[in-house]
């Protein structure tokens, strides 16, 4: 088969690299991968001067597969609308599960660089417990962390006690913030308003990890010189090959399943 491989962040260039000679152009391909998010506007595909409804109009009634992460529900409407078989990378959850180690490593690194201190004792709150929670607060246990997850259900409450954290649940939450060192936030909705936030520590170390709209209120954080990063898309950043790894095992086994050859 002959892969159209979009995008120009690191991910995108590793993935070309690994594909080699099976690239082609879009006419010529068989499989169309696009960026992950496919669009950050709902106009142009990410990183990209393509416009959405140009693509579409190039493959509409095609054989031709769409492959891509974080497609928003107004576009694959639109896919299915022009008759493309399309696959969303975030629907498999081996790549979740890759995507969020990946996504833990890099936040990690990018607190030890927005701080002068260590990890080991550190009191670090994580806000939300879904699958990059999960991944980030075992990574930093290794540390010697002192890690406080938040939580909403009884059931990850429950498990976050299994594990030898400290469990917070949401109506307990202004109770802990004026205690931690750095706060992780995996929320995409806004959790840390101006109210919060003047609850903190001075030098607290703040990460937002969340897809927009993110839950950290950044205006409040610029104007009171607060140390914040909206840190997104970190697998393309900090470890671009190994992203692109995940991405082509990943479209093998949709491939795969699908009943599709894997042949040139």
């Amino acid at each position: 088969m002959k892969f159209c491989i979009l995008g120009e962040d690191k991910r995108s260039v590793n993935l070309r690299k690994i594909y080699g000679e099976c690239n082609s152009s879009i006419e010529e391909a068989d499989v169309v991968i696009c960026p992950i998010p496919f669009s950050r506007d709902d106009i142009y595909i990410n990183g990209e001067s393509i416009k959405i409804d140009e693509l579409l109009n190039k493959l509409k009634d095609s054989n031709k597969i769409v492959i891509s992460g974080a497609i928003k529900s107004n576009i694959k409407e639109k896919l299915a609308k022009n008759n493309l078989k399309f696959f969303d990378l975030m629907d498999y959850e081996q790549f979740s599960v890759m995507n969020a180690v990946a996504t833990s490593e890099g936040a990690i690194r990018k607190a030890i660089e927005m701080t002068d201190t260590t990890l080991n004792n550190s009191n670090i709150l994580i806000l939300g417990y879904g699958r990059i929670g999960k991944i980030l607060a075992r990574n930093l246990s290794g540390f010697g962390a002192n890690i406080y997850c938040e939580a909403r259900k009884k059931r990850d409450i429950a498990i976050i006690k299994s594990m030898g954290y400290n469990e917070v649940d949401l109506e307990d939450l202004d109770n802990v913030l004026e205690n931690m060192d750095i706060i992780f936030n995996t929320i995409p909705s806004m959790i840390l308003d101006a109210k919060r936030l003047d609850m903190l520590k001075k030098n607290v170390c703040l990460i937002d990890l969340a897809s927009a709209p993110g839950g950290i209120d950044f205006e409040y954080c610029s104007k009171n010189n607060l140390n914040v990063s909206w840190y997104l898309a970190i697998p393309s950043k900090d470890s671009p090959y190994s992203a692109a790894l995940y991405i082509k095992e990943t479209i093998d086994d949709i491939l795969g399943e699908e009943g599709y050859g894997r042949e040139n």
